[in-house]
């Protein structure tokens, strides 16, 4: 499969990463020419200064990894993260009120930071570790309600998790697809084989830290 850079939002969200790393992460991004970087909010001014001049998109995380946050919360940190460069914003679902069925406050939620973007792309990560399939089917239903632009399947974050699967993948295309909606694989993602299963099982985009490895 040609031209894997460009699915690729090559990441760096773990707490400890030191300013090193991350200026090492944009330096690789422009050298392979991925499709973005994902970093955490108070990296995005670094970011967009290291990445001036060059076509490498700015992805920034919201509510994360929790995404218990409330919303109103959520939305400042989406407001301040595109005000300081992001073109992406990547929201973490609130788990408990989809498990809870509190879909409107889901759709709520979605709508006020997807207004927040003021015309970037959203994406809600649902955080399929935690789903059962009826679960990641309902998630997918509201963010299509709510105005998101991609879901996303998870944050890496959850302990003992595998992150990314190609049945999830595969489901979330299905539900989506439809209604003009895109799917983020992220989580686990480590090889340039895993990469291409999720390409064909829907995934338009790949959050990985092993994005050199995938298009070496």
């Amino acid at each position: 499969m040609e031209n894997l850079n460009k699915y690729v939002e090559h990441t760096l969200l773990k707490q400890d990463a030191t300013k090193a790393e991350l200026i090492k992460l944009f330096d690789e991004a422009k050298q392979y020419n991925f499709l973005g970087v994902c970093v955490n909010p108070c990296y995005v001014e670094l970011a967009k200064e290291n990445l001036k001049n060059s076509d490498v998109k700015i992805v920034t995380v919201i509510g994360f990894p929790l995404g218990a946050n409330t919303t109103k919360t959520k939305v400042f940190e989406t407001v301040n993260a595109i005000n300081d460069g992001a073109d992406e914003i990547d929201m973490v679902i609130n788990v408990t009120k989809l498990k809870d069925r509190e879909n409107d406050y889901i759709v709520d939620e979605i709508k006020q930071i997807k207004h927040a973007c003021q015309g970037h792309n959203l994406k809600v990560i649902i955080e399929t570790d935690l789903l059962d399939k009826d679960e990641i089917k309902l998630a997918c239903e509201l963010c299509i309600k709510g105005g998101a632009d991609f879901v996303k399947t998870s944050t890496g974050f959850v302990k003992n998790g595998v992150g990314a699967k190609v049945e999830d993948v595969k489901l979330m295309y299905d539900t989506v697809n439809f209604a003009g909606l895109q799917v983020k694989a992220s989580g686990g993602i480590r090889d340039k084989e895993a990469a291409i299963a999720m390409i064909k099982a829907g995934a338009a985009r790949l959050g990985t830290s092993s994005g050199i490895k995938i298009v070496s």
